[in-house]
């Protein structure tokens, strides 16, 4: 007897749970129901929620980011300076946003994290640089990183590159309009030179562009063409030539083409930019004395083929190679640069080292470092044995 009772009651006990359950759901579906009614204006901003969720997710993501509304529109701060923010290949979401806060670009990385998952975002944010901005409210940064129209490109130009190199890695680029043929067009021997540069007016007529594509990393638009990204590099070399450049290379008979030539050459020889002043004044010591420059990377750029444009030159007669590029047969500079030389290359042609050298050897640990030498007995001393 008491056996039923007690089994009655338990059963009484658990309707009463389960209407107590039924009711408090329902509580909260009236208050969420009457949260989002008067909140029309927030599930507007919010936009439509992902089709791939499930009812339950989709109704609690709505609720939480309906009352947190307030923090989705409102911008971290107020500096409107723009920021080149780099989502890496395969980052999740939660990684994005977090990067996110810790470039203060947004306050709550979790809240973000959430709406990405509302909308759909968080399976829609691909690797690459975008612009972005403090101002930006998180709202506009889930649409900003989730558009890949907006989405900027890097383009990133290396050290002592031959346009040759430039033009393929471009090329081959498919967020750019920048076909081989069209960069060609605009950098090769003899091209039509579209630009306003003062300083293109220094370079021989015929003369190719080589030397003169600043080497650096460039942040733009999907689409851009050969003629904005060659436009950007002959302004950034522009804005790396300081105002004295040219009187101090006058004080030593050199014009900017020469320097230019002489800093491709420095590009391709040093590793170390300590030395590069130095191995600047290799070069100019055996200009003043006439001795030739014998720099095997002028016979690199001569034999080089698109499968290799700096081929080893090991086993080569160098002085059989006629060709005005290189300093095996030609005594001076070669006719033009030979590759495209980063700043610390360019300012070591105005204010080289105070040396006697006329030879360096590289080492023979791999360092990359260098030994320089005054005479040639020095020279053959600093071979490796």
């Amino acid at each position: 007897m008491r056996t039923r009772f007690r089994q009655r009651r338990q059963r009484a006990d658990l309707a009463a749970l389960f209407f107590i359950f039924i009711c408090l759901i329902g509580a909260i579906a009236a208050v969420s129901v009457t949260v989002l009614a008067r909140s029309r204006a927030a599930l507007d901003q919010l936009g439509p929620a992902d089709a791939s969720l499930n009812p339950i997710e989709q109704f609690i993501l709505t609720v939480y980011l309906a009352t947190n509304i307030r923090d989705l529109t409102t911008p971290a701060g107020e500096d409107a300076t723009p920021i080149t923010f780099s989502v890496p290949p395969g980052a999740i979401a939660a990684q994005v946003t977090d990067s996110l806060a810790s470039a203060n670009l947004i306050k709550n990385a979790q809240l973000l994290n959430l709406y990405l998952r509302y909308r759909g975002y968080d399976d829609s944010i691909e690797a690459g640089d975008f612009t972005l901005r403090q101002t930006m409210t998180p709202l506009e940064l889930a649409a900003a990183l989730a558009d890949a129209t907006t989405r900027d490109v890097s383009v990133l130009v290396i050290e002592g590159w031959r346009l040759e190199q430039i033009g393929e890695s471009l090329s081959a680029n498919p967020n750019l309009a920048a076909p081989y043929g069209d960069f060609w067009a605009l950098v090769g021997p003899n091209a039509a030179r579209p630009f306003n540069y003062a300083f293109l007016q220094e370079l021989p007529p015929s003369a190719s562009l080589e030397g003169f594509l600043f080497p650096d990393t460039y942040i733009v638009h999907p689409g851009t063409d050969a003629q904005d990204l060659v436009g950007r590099m002959l302004a950034n070399f522009e804005s790396h030539i300081p105002d004295d450049y040219r009187a101090s290379l006058a004080r030593r008979g050199l014009t900017l083409y020469q320097a230019i030539t002489i800093a491709s050459l420095i590009e391709r020889e040093a590793v170390q930019d300590d030395e590069r002043p130095i191995i600047a004044s290799v070069i100019l010591n055996r200009l003043i004395i006439g001795q030739p420059l014998q720099i095997d990377a002028t016979v690199q750029y001569v034999i080089a083929t698109p499968e290799n444009w700096w081929p080893p030159v090991g086993g080569l007669d160098f002085r059989a190679i006629e060709n005005s590029y290189n300093t095996y047969f030609v005594t001076g500079l070669p006719i033009g640069p030979i590759a495209n030389p980063r700043a610390a290359s360019i300012l070591a042609v105005a204010s080289p080292s105070d040396t006697n050298y006329l030879y360096y050897r590289a080492r023979c640990d791999g360092s990359g470092w260098h030994n320089f030498a005054a005479t040639y007995e020095e020279h053959l001393a600093n071979a490796c044995q």
